[in-house]
């Protein structure tokens, strides 16, 4: 009975020392190469990095447009694993030239997306993942963007108890220089999110689901459009907008 007993403590503990706790980071991008993620394009399949559009060089995630000409080729890379509560970090950057041919919105726009449906799950012809998205904007001059913003491409989200009608909804972050380096994090625990603009809390909101009435995202499969449907996990994916921008610090905790 004591060496059942004993076999049960050194299980339980081999057990535990193999899960991350919530004072963990774990590195996402590892700053040599793409293993881990998996790149989707509108207009290609899953995998398929067209133009080289993600790429790692100086250590760093890069998006880039130097092998094609942009129109529409809205992408993400997606990281392989499936998160449901965690603490999120993120060092983003915007640089280079806006793409001419790319629509207007976009220009100093990205952003990661979170508990989206997976790569592989998405349509060769769907624009968008069914997702919500922490966006980054970078200042046009005129001082009137904000950064840390949320949209919603296919979802629903509660703000200020009342489900918000809007596609985007602005932080109280101003947006910051291109060129600059700004951390943003973003906390899921349960129904509720709050986002952080260089550990500042810009914006809280809660309680995501699916809308099956939006006309964001064109050519989901049904069960990426069943109305109502709550989203409390999936996949984390960096945006490909038009814009060339920087990633670095890609890590993760996992909440309990």
């Amino acid at each position: 009975m004591k060496l059942f007993l004993m076999t049960l403590c050194i299980l339980f503990t081999l057990g535990c020392s193999n899960t991350p706790s919530s004072d963990e980071w774990i590195t996402l991008f590892n700053g040599k190469d793409l293993d881990d993620w998996t790149v989707k394009i509108h207009h290609y399949e899953a995998g398929h990095n067209y133009g080289n559009t993600f790429r790692v060089e100086q250590g760093m995630l890069k998006v880039r447009y130097d092998q094609y000409d942009f129109s529409d080729e809205f992408g993400h890379i997606f990281y392989k694993t499936p998160f449901k509560n965690f603490h999120l970090s993120v060092d983003y950057r915007f640089s280079g030239e806006f793409e001419d041919n790319a629509p207007s919105y976009a220009l100093l726009n990205s952003g990661v997306m979170f508990h989206s449906q997976s790569a592989g799950s998405q349509n060769k012809e769907q624009n968008w993942p069914v997702s919500v998205e922490m966006q980054y904007l970078a200042d046009l001059g005129d001082g009137k963007r904000t950064t840390g913003n949320m949209c919603s491409p296919g979802t629903n989200i509660v703000f200020n108890g009342k489900v918000y009608p809007k596609h985007c909804l602005q932080s109280s972050k101003k947006a910051l220089p291109k060129d600059q380096w700004v951390t943003a994090e973003l906390i899921v625990k349960d129904s509720k999110i709050t986002q952080l603009i260089n550990g500042e809390v810009v914006l809280v909101y809660s309680n995501p689901t699916i809308d099956a009435n939006d006309q964001t995202v064109k050519g989901a499969a049904a069960e990426f459009t069943q109305g109502g449907k709550a989203l409390d996990s999936g996949y984390i994916g960096l945006q490909s907008e038009g814009q060339p921008i920087e990633f670095r610090n890609v890590r993760i905790k996992l909440l309990e």
